[in-house]
């Protein structure tokens, strides 16, 4: 006969084990680090962004990940297309750069509370200039080249005329031709650009009037020559000065593929050329391959100043205000964890010292 105690204390180590075995099967494994796509942008994220990134955005985001225990792995992207078409088709969970959020991509995925007011502005070569071809170009176009020419024809014929009044006047002039053209060219030439006579007066109070009107003559095209290049140049200089959107006309201007910059400039009718990266664009733009560089203001500015040997310069107002957050693929859960967290950011003033350490506490 079994003693009901015995059973009862069988019956509890049972229940005990149960309990037991289902605790351990319900405990939940180690969380998966989350896949963070970045795209380098200066200062938002940081060059060497695939051995140790840097920037206002990774530095927000590593608080954010942090207070929320989430891990996380990052992955570099070239361009910001490839970083949102990655966040959109779900390989990513969450894409940190200073992305703007526009209506058309709310539509492809989900953003989080925004964190950085922006805009666009343009980048342009403080030392640009135009080129020879330029300036020849401006000569031709008002007409000057053709007077240079008209005067050029006149210069060899005085030469022609002073060297055959010479041999038949002159009895210490040169005798063979070669040697009589050019020393009445030389002498042609000294009376156009100095006003000066290198040859002695022939002929009397006669040679020296002739002298005197062919002084005035020299004196006259130096002069016209010297205005009208610097009245090109000048002209030139003012076409291309760039301080505003208006100013670019039909010049072609570099943007980030895939970014805000190429969607306006092609909304706009702006002739474009994307570069994937803003050391691509600089570069293009010393070259003047494009007249300026149009992207977000933060990280045209800080490039700039960052640069000061490229003697580069931001220039126009904020066109376009937008705001920037974290993307992340449609419908994920994660959406409310990390606006509660970039608030919390906000609110405990974590968010202003990160824009003060990046742009001096002025954005």
């Amino acid at each position: 006969m079994v003693i009901p105690g015995f059973r009862l204390f069988c019956l509890l180590g049972l229940i005990l084990i149960a309990s037991t075995a289902g605790a351990h099967a319900q405990q939940p494994g180690p969380q998966p680090a989350l896949k963070v796509g970045l795209h380098v942008s200066p200062p938002f994220v940081m060059e060497n962004a695939k051995t140790n990134p840097q920037g206002m955005a990774v530095e927000l985001w590593k608080d954010v990940a942090a207070n929320a225990a989430l891990p996380f792995e990052f992955q570099t992207f070239d361009t910001v297309a490839d970083l949102l078409r990655a966040t959109e088709s779900g390989t990513l969970d969450v894409a940190v750069s200073n992305l703007t959020i526009t209506h058309e991509r709310a539509r492809r995925m989900d953003f989080t509370q925004p964190w950085y007011d922006g805009g666009l502005r343009l980048l342009v070569d403080a030392n640009a200039s135009g080129s020879a071809s330029d300036t020849l170009q401006g000569l031709y176009s008002m007409g000057h080249l053709r007077n240079y020419a008209i005067l050029g024809i006149l210069i060899i014929l005085a030469t022609v005329l002073l060297t055959l009044f010479d041999r038949r006047f002159d009895s210490d002039f040169p005798k063979r031709w070669a040697h009589g053209l050019s020393e009445s060219f030389y002498h042609v030439i000294s009376m156009v650009t100095s006003g000066k006579a290198s040859r002695k007066n022939l002929f009397g109070s006669f040679g020296k009037v002739l002298s005197a009107f062919w002084i005035v003559c020299g004196v006259g095209v130096v002069a016209y020559v010297t205005s009208s290049i610097t009245s090109v140049m000048t002209a030139d200089a003012i076409t291309r000065q760039i301080d505003g959107i208006s100013d670019l006309g039909d010049r072609t201007v570099g943007v980030f593929t895939g970014s805000v910059a190429e969607s306006f400039a092609r909304e706009a009718g702006l002739p474009f050329k994307s570069f994937s990266d803003i050391d691509q664009a600089a570069a293009s733009l010393k070259k003047a391959e494009v007249a300026a560089v149009l992207a977000d203001a933060p990280v045209l500015e800080y490039y700039a100043h960052s640069r000061p040997e490229m003697a580069l310069e931001v220039v126009g107002t904020l066109m376009h205000p937008d705001k920037y957050a974290f993307a992340l693929p449609s419908n994920s859960p994660l959406r409310r964890v990390l606006t509660a967290e970039i608030l919390r950011a906000k609110e405990q003033g974590t968010l202003a010292a990160l824009k003060t350490k990046y742009f001096g506490g002025q954005n």
